[in-house]
């Protein structure tokens, strides 16, 4: 997922080295961290949400329909559409199997097929979170039903075509991101594949 197709153009790694770095509020999920760097001559003061990074899914049936959930995210005030995600909050676990997790957990569901899509920087001005995007094919239930809690509790199951999916993100009424990159990245690995 990082390699280098554009033939020149691509984000290059580079770490401005760190003066100093504080970590200016512990939170349940992640945590806020002031870092001053030295940057050219100067040295400048950047906070910044420390993430854990996520990893998300696009999950398509028999049907070339996109599954979709919605659910409570407190601070845009919406019950927005997205696609299954989670934190990489298990120590070790690869993004894959997160993916595959979070699939089970959100969506009572498993595939059979997994391929790599995408990894997003999600906000780079403001966190360092990376988000994992895979395509899910194959799908069947999950041999056991998770429950639900907080947010997750009412969330709400609705399979959708990728066109309608599409035209719900260029039209401005799907604004989720992740699900944004997601469908759009699929779209592409299946016009792809129905070229040969």
């Amino acid at each position: 997922m990082s390699e280098n197709v554009t033939g020149g153009v691509h984000d290059e790694p580079f770490e401005a080295p760190v003066v100093s770095s504080t970590l200016v509020h512990e939170g349940r999920v992640w945590d806020v961290r002031s870092d001053t760097v030295r940057y050219g001559d100067a040295e400048i003061v950047r906070e910044y949400v420390d993430h854990p990074g996520a990893a998300a899914v696009v999950a398509i049936d028999d049907e070339g329909r996109m599954l979709l959930i919605q659910q409570y995210r407190h601070p845009i005030r919406h019950r927005d559409w997205e696609v299954p995600a989670g934190l990489l909050d298990v120590a070790g676990e690869p993004p894959m199997a997160t993916a595959q997790r979070e699939l089970a957990e959100e969506a009572d569901l498993v595939a059979a097929s997994w391929q790599p899509l995408v990894s997003i920087f999600t906000t780079p001005g403001g966190n360092d979170e990376v988000v994992h995007l895979f395509l899910a094919r194959g799908l069947s239930p999950a041999p056991e039903v998770h429950e639900r809690e907080d947010e997750e509790a009412d969330i709400r199951l609705e399979w959708v075509s990728v066109d309608e999916v599409i035209s719900g993100v260029l039209g401005g009424s799907l604004r989720n991101g992740i699900l944004s990159v997601g469908v759009l990245a699929a779209a592409e690995v299946l016009r792809r594949e129905r070229q040969g």
